[in-house]
């Protein structure tokens, strides 16, 4: 009697057997996966109703200022002077200028350095 047909037949249904524990495991990590997911979600702060949602100020939207500052002056010193010798400890915050025209680049030039102008 041959018996290598059952040989054959044994190792493919280990094979079967152990791609089913895969699948199973996966699908169990899966699971777990969504379970821990939803426990997180739980935890945190609900999202805010449309009661709560921030509104524009009453003055209507804030918009950017442009204009022109002038830096506030380094005091004169022969000694090496540091940002701790400076009034409000270097934080010295500057002031609007009495001309509001922007800086412009000579004509004829881009400002660029080595952008081949005259």
């Amino acid at each position: 009697m041959d018996t290598t047909w059952m040989d054959i037949a044994a190792a493919r249904g280990a094979l079967a057997c152990g791609l089913l524990v895969a699948g199973v495991v996966v699908v169990a990590l899966l699971i777990g996966a969504f379970v821990l997911g939803a426990r997180i979600r739980r935890r945190e702060p609900r999202p805010p109703r449309p009661e709560e949602q921030p509104r524009l100020p009453a003055e209507g939207p804030v918009h950017e200022v442009r204009e022109h500052r002038e830096p506030a002056e380094v005091p004169k010193s022969d000694q090496r002077v540091t940002p701790h010798d400076l009034p409000a400890h270097g934080n010295i915050p500057s002031r609007t200028s009495p001309s509001q025209e922007r800086p412009r680049w000579s004509e004829g030039g881009s400002g660029s350095f080595g952008s081949g102008g005259t």
